[in-house]
């Protein structure tokens, strides 16, 4: 099975409390999670373990540019940003790189699956 994880340790807590159901990608990664699939939410740092917070359904994947985000895509990702330019920053801070405006993300909207 797939998984979308999460390694910044506010993400985790927003998706504990189901404040998030998207994620925005750096990249076209759209042939990684096609939508209508199913996968492994997980939390951890890059080779280390992972937790399994749940599973959930990739409702919509959508390949935009920076500036091409709406602020429903921005308030899905991250409820606390509240600009493209404030996103931009923490991008920057995450992959440790110079982002701009035309970088192309790939957008990611998912739904818990209950047991």
């Amino acid at each position: 099975m797939m998984s979308l994880n999460f390694q910044v340790p506010k993400h985790e807590k927003m998706l504990v409390a189901r404040t998030k159901n998207c994620t925005v990608r750096l990249g076209d990664v759209s042939k990684q999670y096609p939508e209508s699939s199913i996968v492994w939410i997980t939390t951890g740092a890059k080779s280390q373990p992972k937790h399994k917070l749940y599973t959930a359904f990739i409702d919509k994947v959508r390949v935009k540019t920076m500036a091409d985000l709406t602020s429903g895509d921005l308030g899905h990702q991250n409820p606390e940003i509240n600009s493209r330019e404030e996103l931009i920053t923490d991008f920057e801070q995450m992959y440790k790189k110079r982002i701009t405006m035309d970088d192309t993300v790939t957008v990611i909207y998912f739904t818990e699956v209950f047991d």
